[in-house]
């Protein structure tokens, strides 16, 4: 498959921060408890930000470093489960901002793993020559969904927006995407619907748990969550690898989704890889859904930590169940 060129990357990270220690203070919990299980410290907190918003601001700086022009964007894609508005679209919202006037504009909706499903679709567009520059913008305010009384979720989330513009490239890419469809009632949130005097009866969820949680609060079975994760991250891992025409061990990083430190770590195991050759910062974020891996790529970027030549792999998954890889040489 034809590659991409990472032109400029960018992030937004608000700047209220959560320690562990601020958890303590109202769920039962403590500062050890979180970070044994979850790797996590701090995460950090929109408050008087919108989703667009972040997403608007790592734009600008993934613009910027790419020395591209707004009205030179052939296509925005935008990656989130927390959008502001059902409609109109993040994307739209962002390329407003951006004083965009004439381009296609279109939110997807992958979970966590909403980024790795935007390049593939990036990637496609780029090698057709449908597009010559794309931006790609996840921004995601997960806290607004979190239920604060639950505490074996509630401290994992945290806010951000990350942001990349790509071409076409010379090196290799390779992607996998796929899902577990039937494990859709392991993470859920709900919306509500307007009283309408049309509407008589009452919906039927999927199951009685579907049917009786809250409405716009986030629903997860942590323990089935991390049995899917440790099982389809490294096959999605080892699938780009193969379409790539490399072996997992000739990958020289992999950037994972920030979930869980110990989700991370088995995976990484299971690939017979030392946790040196993956990226984390889930300490500092936290899970941040589909804002993680472009965060974590601005980070590495901005570190001058991705040469020419390199060989990575970005990996996610999420509710759905969802997951994919993208596996591709920095050129």
């Amino acid at each position: 498959m034809a590659g991409i060129t990472i032109l400029g990357c960018g992030m937004y990270i608000p700047s209220d921060l959560a320690t562990n220690e601020d958890f303590a203070k109202f769920v039962d919990t403590s500062d050890e408890w979180i970070t044994t299980r979850t790797g996590i410290k701090t995460r950090h907190m929109a408050n008087g930000i919108l989703t667009y918003q972040m997403g608007t601001e790592a734009a600008k700086q993934a613009l910027r470093e790419a020395d591209v022009a707004a009205g030179e964007i052939d296509l925005v894609i935008g990656t989130t489960v927390t959008g502001d508005f059902l409609t109109p679209s993040m994307s739209c919202m962002v390329a407003g901002e951006l004083g965009m006037t004439e381009v296609p504009c279109m939110d997807l909706n992958a979970a966590c793993a909403g980024f790795v499903y935007a390049l593939d679709v990036a990637q496609k567009y780029l090698a057709s020559g449908d597009a010559k520059r794309i931006l790609i913008v996840s921004s995601e305010m997960v806290t607004r969904m979190v239920d604060y009384t639950d505490r074996s979720t509630c401290v994992l989330f945290g806010d951000g927006a990350g942001a990349m513009v790509v071409a076409k490239g010379e090196g290799g890419f390779a992607t996998y995407i796929s899902g577990d469809p039937s494990g859709a009632e392991k993470i859920f949130t709900k919306l509500s619907m307007s009283d309408s005097p049309f509407r008589t009866k009452t919906p039927q969820w999927k199951n009685p748990l579907m049917q009786d949680y809250p409405l716009g609060l986030m629903y997860m079975d942590g323990n089935d969550v991390y049995k899917f994760a440790v099982s389809a991250m490294p096959r999605a891992v080892e699938i780009a690898a193969k379409r790539l025409g490399v072996t997992v061990n000739q990958l020289d990083l992999i950037v994972p989704h920030q979930a869980n430190v110990r989700i991370v770590q088995t995976a990484m195991k299971k690939l017979g890889l030392p946790m040196e050759r993956c990226y984390c910062n889930i300490d500092e974020y936290g899970n941040t859904s589909s804002a993680c891996i472009p965060v974590c790529l601005n980070e590495l970027r901005q570190a001058g930590r991705l040469k020419p030549g390199m060989k990575i792999c970005l990996v996610g998954f999420g509710a759905g169940l969802v997951y994919g890889a993208a596996a591709f040489e920095i050129c």
